[in-house]
């Protein structure tokens, strides 16, 4: 095994220093007792910040759910949209359709154009629609642009894992005898379930962080988390906003921190498996 050079363990400790001290100085500032906008003294340690964070007159928590709320409609749906639209375009790669190539690179096109505008736009576009739609419901209107720009993640990831298979797998399953269902229930979705896993994984992210499209799209009212944390950093950061990243990061740390259990834990029974 090959020892690493003092220049590459350099390198890589100041970049691990630039990514993950903003985040260390987050998370030890939702501790200090300086009720101050910008602390930039540490006056003690409290705990007082994570109490006000849902008990006092901020509404943070109605605004995570919110925010909750239109994440999983949103991932719903475009999961649903964007598989079955890779599995479509999948299969047409798969069996070598060249005469409509240009017709496929359109749809391509169009399904991915979404993520290649800018939000600001995009954010525009969708004010407009849904007003002259009179869509009322601020729930409806982000979760409907949200399932927009969140269907491009779905597709992307799953038709390229869809591309990389074997066709001989769903020709020998039509040849034994199963329906076009029974295939795509069986075998295509099995087999580009992490695909639609992590697909939807990163649609839930990039949701539940949008603030440019939510701020156009919603109406009166506190709006999503991003859209009221950015209400209140306007002045200088919280302590109470402190506190809510901190418990954030926690979340996200806790999610990887499951997934990569659960993947351990898979591949220990498959070598149990393999080795009986």
């Amino acid at each position: 095994m090959k020892k690493r050079s003092v220049g590459s363990i350099l390198f890589l400790s100041v970049v691990l220093v630039i990514l993950y001290l903003p985040i260390v100085i987050v998370v030890l500032y939702s501790f200090n007792d300086n009720p101050a906008r910008i602390p930039l003294a540490f006056t003690g340690f409290t705990t007082k910040w994570y109490h006000q964070l849902f008990h006092g007159r901020n509404n943070y928590g109605d605004a995570l759910l919110l925010s909750l709320n239109v994440a999983f409609w949103s991932v719903l749906v475009s999961t649903l949209i964007g598989t079955l639209g890779a599995i479509g375009m999948a299969q047409r790669t798969l069996r070598g359709k060249s005469k409509a190539a240009w017709t496929d690179t359109l749809m391509e096109t169009l399904a991915t154009l979404p993520i290649m505008i800018p939000e600001i736009i995009l954010g525009l576009a969708f004010l407009v629609v849904f007003n002259a739609a009179g869509f009322k419901s601020n729930e409806v209107r982000l979760v409907l642009a949200h399932t927009t720009f969140c269907i491009p993640y779905i597709f992307l990831t799953v038709k390229s894992r869809l591309v990389g298979m074997d066709a001989a797998l769903f020709d020998a399953a039509r040849d034994l005898g199963a329906s076009p269902l029974r295939v795509m229930l069986d075998i295509t979705l099995p087999l580009c379930k992490p695909a639609i896993i992590s697909g939807a994984f990163l649609a839930a992210a990039m949701s539940l962080d949008d603030f440019v499209i939510s701020f156009f799209v919603y109406g009166a009212g506190q709006g999503t988390l991003p859209i009221m944390i950015y209400s209140s950093v306007k002045v200088g950061v919280s302590p109470t906003v402190n506190a809510l990243c901190t418990l954030l990061i926690g979340a996200a740390f806790l999610l990887v921190a499951i997934s990569r259990y659960v993947s351990a834990v898979r591949k220990t029974k498959q070598k149990k498996i393999v080795f009986h």
